[in-house]
């Protein structure tokens, strides 16, 4: 019995490797078809009322980032921030408020020329 068990073991992992080569990576595509990389990477803080982010981006494309802040109040200004370049491998800083509570924030992204 033993000896059948490390036979069918030993099939099974030569099947692996010889299919490998064959499988499709549907997750990965490849060549031309690949999207190119693009998008800082951010981190919002909201500390009471004020708003900050700081953005990284580690691709050679810039992105334009712009934070966008949502109050609480009715009374409160919501405030879209200006955007602001992140080239490659820079690290920027956006800031924003509200008055008395920030309900959202958020960051949009666009690509730089």
């Amino acid at each position: 019995m033993r000896l059948y068990r490390g036979l069918a073991s030993a099939a099974v992992a030569v099947a692996c490797v010889t299919a490998l080569p064959y499988v499709s990576h549907a997750g990965v595509p490849a060549g031309e078809d690949a999207p190119a990389l693009f998008g800082a990477t951010c981190r919002i803080d909201v500390t009471g009322s004020r708003v900050t982010a700081h953005c990284h981006n580690p691709y050679p494309d810039p992105d334009r980032v712009s934070l966008h802040v949502e109050c609480v109040h009715w009374w409160d200004l919501d405030s879209d921030g200006a955007a602001v370049e992140a080239g490659p491998a820079q690290t920027v800083r956006l800031t924003g408020r509200c008055w008395d509570e920030v309900r959202s924030a958020w960051v949009s992204h666009l690509r730089g020329s």
